[in-house]
């Protein structure tokens, strides 16, 4: 089973991800907020790259079907009903809803990744269980990272080496990745204190200046969030929808 760790989407290609797993990874927040609205009972998350993207698919839901929701450089975009906080995504706002999302980072990274077997989301608040769904699969994957503004981002990084650590206790026969050790290193060296270790990286220190210490809180607390999430034909659902 080969593990390769891609630090941005535009350094894995096409090629790359045929009949492999793609595991996608956007902690600070956008997968970590997919999740959230997925444990808490969303029909679906649909990603979208551009904010005109997202208002032309509302026009084919009812009213009350959907949610508008993402951001733009952080911030909340300016006539949307959840931005891009996971602890805006509550049951008693998303039950049932279709999300119409949109985000700087996450949403073009789950984009790129559609020639994937299967594409998965992934945050610290679900390391467990995809390391259970990969391990039962023992597909060749390839971990993409978000990034940030197409850089390097060591939150994510350090996401994937948290799976790849729990697999290699999982599976025997793993081949990592040069980018896939460092990774397993650096989350094994530092998984009591992520937040000492991520507190200099840019896109910590930018939230953390926007006063969202509790989003970067609730998207670092392990298995915070235990569902698997899938995304196929244009729309995220968890696992067990997709089997229904």
């Amino acid at each position: 089973m080969k593990l390769n760790v891609y630090a941005t989407p535009d350094s894995v290609s096409d090629k790359a991800l045929k009949d492999k797993n793609a595991v996608v990874i956007d902690v600070l927040r956008a997968t970590s907020t997919i999740l959230a609205a997925l444990i808490n009972g969303c029909r679906e998350v649909i990603p979208a790259i551009e904010i005109e993207e997202v208002i032309n698919m509302s026009k084919n839901y009812e009213k009350d079907a959907y949610l508008l929701c993402g951001e733009r450089n952080i911030d909340g975009i300016d006539g949307f009903h959840l931005s891009n906080s996971p602890l805006e995504y509550t049951a008693d706002k998303v039950l049932d809803k279709t999300l119409l999302f949109t985000t700087t980072n996450g949403t073009k990274a789950i984009r790129k990744v559609v020639d994937a077997r299967e594409v998965i989301m992934c945050s610290i608040t679900n390391v467990d269980v995809v390391a259970e769904h990969l391990a039962r699969q023992k597909r060749d994957t390839a971990f993409v990272c978000a990034g940030t503004d197409g850089q390097f981002s060591m939150d994510d990084v350090i996401t994937a080496g948290a799976v790849i650590s729990r697999l290699s206790e999982m599976v025997d026969d793993l081949e990592l990745s040069d980018l896939a050790v460092v990774a397993e290193f650096l989350y094994r060296n530092s998984k009591g204190n992520l937040h000492g270790l991520l507190e200099n990286s840019t896109h910590y220190k930018r939230l953390m200046a926007k006063g969202l210490k509790a989003d970067i809180d609730y998207c670092l607390t392990l298995n915070a969030a235990p569902v698997v999430g899938i995304f196929k034909d244009g729309v995220i659902r968890t696992l067990e929808k997709m089997q229904e």
